[in-house]
């Protein structure tokens, strides 16, 4: 991959902001000793870390087991719980503190104080077990984003059993398909709920799901009444939530579980389009959330956090749950869309609530520019002391605008990579250490030894790009491919990258001269035109920095001669696509534009405008949908989790 262009744009690096590394919680001394201690002896690194930061029922005694890599086991012989870990050891410190400030989709704010979240937790997972739900039983969570889905996941983990959440806009196959993979016996989900100012009938979708299962699949279905509307009921096996929790005790004492037990199963699409539940443990996941939340995002006993992802994505699982509930902190939840009722929506709620701490995805910042630059200018954003990207990179224009318009210039930015594999951050600045290049996740963090390898996995150097590798077990790593060991096997940690020894974590990256990694984007995102390889992200990234173009997505097409040639769909900036009149000339500036910025290689063959690119619900775009649409080939796929379904119509056009 050495011919591999990269996207970095070294013109330009930002030192860390005085007045915030004074009290930052990881100093360049403190960063220093951590990789010291890392370096030279990595099991007592990890033990000691996950002595002080996990309340143990059981202290643990080996750190980690290698004996059967790559399925690594950690803390193996300790016990936690981790709903404990969540709420209980708070209790006798901050009873009182908000935990959660949930903003509905109409405004209506509610608060939750960790005292009450306990006992709603405590209530709900009394009511499952008096459904019969056991330890290791698996329970299939299909709501929105709301306080309720937190409690539905907290409470599976207080008794032990697995959770796995389906993400709320998926379709009634896709729920299906993860029920009967998981082998679930039990399901928890809405009537229905508001996004947007439009209502959606979950219910309905959850009855289309269950009709494609065996008859005798699900024991119980559990319905929270979340909006005044009606819906089907069969008796003796749906039951609302309210009846579930009437009558039961608000004490209900955790399950201690070993820390290997598996505390969810996450679904995530795989290469093959077959979509693989990912399975994480207790106290390894445990762990990475909560370092990182200390370590990445700065975490202060007075922060208001804001993720902005849906739990039914891992960012969600570990910056909206996990992570957040086990440092004690104050988070806001928000269940509408950025756009409603106006463009400033993520500004107004940021005034509002006076949340310091910002995350939220590449997408959404491109899309808010778009709709907007001005905008965040009508609202106080003063409390904001650190803004965080993910879920992928961030070009640098958008990174420069979101530093100096919504940061005034005095926020850090943590542009994170990781996966819902990793569990945790795994390459981020450390806001009081690392200065910032835009568009680069900086480093490893302390105990993650990440490297760039050929395709014989052997390092390549500065200056170089190829395939981004993590060299050494770590406690956050998902445990295996639920059902399916040698899918994880082959997929993770193939023989001929290092003879298995790696993590290979399916990006493309390069390596700059300072050391700098810059993920540029799956490997299956790698176009090879007329034998020279070139990646999407940059080209991407080129398109976004043109003067009219808000953002851009570039998938590749077949082509007789050059074995592949470059396909882009563009979003005009102001929603204002060229008229027939200036169409073609656009085109000519904007593959001129590439060709200055990137090499004639990399020109557009094909330009497509839209007002939206297909996306959906979290913010990622459907590239699948897109090499589709680029090739002519009919869309039959299941496109029910798409934002807009309108902007594949309009991008077929010619």
């Amino acid at each position: 991959m050495s011919d591999l262009h990269s996207i970095t744009d070294n013109s330009k690096s930002f030192a860390p902001i005085t007045e915030f590394a004074k009290n930052a919680n990881v100093t360049p001394e403190k960063y220093k000793e951590l990789c010291e201690k890392a370096n030279t002896n990595y099991a007592d690194f990890w033990g000691e870390l996950a002595y002080n930061n996990i309340t143990w029922n059981k202290n643990f005694n080996s750190v980690l087991n290698e004996s059967e890599a790559p399925f690594y086991k950690w803390f193996e012989d300790g016990e936690l719980n981790v709903s404990y870990n969540c709420i209980d050891r708070h209790l006798n410190t901050q009873p009182n503190k908000v935990a959660i400030i949930f903003e509905s989709d109409d405004g209506v704010v509610t608060t939750v104080t960790y005292r009450e979240l306990y006992i709603k937790v405590c209530k709900f997972a009394n009511g499952l077990k008096l459904l019969g739900v056991k330890k290791s039983d698996r329970v299939v969570i299909y709501m929105p984003h709301s306080i309720e889905a937190i409690v539905a996941m907290l409470s599976c983990a207080r008794i032990g059993a697995i959770h796995s959440v389906v993400f709320g806009g998926f379709s009634a196959k896709s729920l299906a398909d993860r029920i009967m993979d998981a082998d679930a016996k039990y399901l928890v989900t809405v009537n229905g709920y508001m996004r947007g100012g439009k209502k959606f009938k979950v219910k309905d979708e959850v009855d289309n799901a269950i009709k494609l299962l065996p008859s005798n699949q699900l024991n119980n279905v559990i319905v929270q009444n979340r909006i005044d509307e009606s819906c089907s009921m069969q008796i003796h096996r749906d039951e609302w939530w309210d009846d579930v929790i009437k009558n039961v005790s608000d004490i209900c004492t955790p399950e201690f579980v070993a820390s290997e037990h598996p505390l969810f199963i996450l679904y995530t699409s795989g290469s093959t389009g077959k979509p693989k539940g990912v399975q994480h443990s207790s106290a390894g996941y445990l762990l990475g959330a909560i370092l990182t939340m200390q370590w990445v995002f700065d975490y202060k006993t007075s922060d208001i956090f804001w993720c902005t992802a849906d739990i039914g994505w891992i960012t969600g699982h570990t910056y909206v749950c996990y992570g957040p509930m086990a440092v004690g902190a104050t988070q806001v939840i928000f269940e509408g869309v950025p756009t409603y009722p106006n463009a400033s929506r993520f500004w107004q709620i940021i005034e509002k609530h006076k949340v310091s701490v910002f995350y939220t995805a590449p997408t959404a910042i491109r899309a808010l520019i778009k709709l907007g630059a001005d905008l965040p200018n009508q609202s106080d954003l003063s409390s904001l002391r650190l803004l965080g990207t993910v879920g992928e990179p961030i070009n640098p224009q958008a990174w420069r605008w979101y530093y100096e318009t919504i940061g005034k210039s005095r926020c850090p930015i943590v542009d994170t990579w990781w996966q819902t594999e990793t569990g945790c951050n795994m390459l981020a600045p450390l806001p009081g250490v690392t200065a910032l290049k835009p568009g680069s996740c900086t480093f490893p963090i302390p105990g993650i030894f990440a490297g760039i390898v050929d395709e014989n996995g052997h390092n390549v150097g500065l200056g170089g790009s190829g395939s981004l590798v993590i060299k050494k077990p770590f406690p956050s790593q998902f445990r295996t491919v639920w059902g399916d060991n040698e899918r994880f096997k082959s997929a993770y940690f193939p023989v001929e990258i290092a003879n298995s020894k790696y993590y290979l974590a399916g990006d493309s990256a390069h390596l700059d001269a300072d050391g700098y990694f810059w993920v540029l984007g799956r490997l299956d995102d790698i176009l090879k035109v007329s034998g020279h390889r070139l990646d999407t992200m940059e080209i991407e990234s080129a398109l976004a920095s043109h003067p009219s173009i808000a953002e851009a997505a570039v998938v590749g097409k077949p082509h007789d001669i050059k074995g592949e040639s470059v396909f882009a769909f563009v979003v005009c900036k102001n929603g204002k696509s060229p008229t027939p009149d200036t169409v073609e000339s656009l085109k000519t500036e904007l593959r001129n534009w590439v060709g200055n910025e990137i090499g004639a290689i990399a020109k557009p063959d094909d330009i497509r405008f839209g007002d939206n690119l297909p996306k959906t619900r979290s913010g990622k775009i459907m590239r699948r949908l897109l090499r589709n649409i680029a090739r002519g080939e009919a869309i039959t796929q299941d496109i029910s989790t798409l934002e807009n379904p309108s902007s594949i119509e309009q991008l077929q056009r010619e």
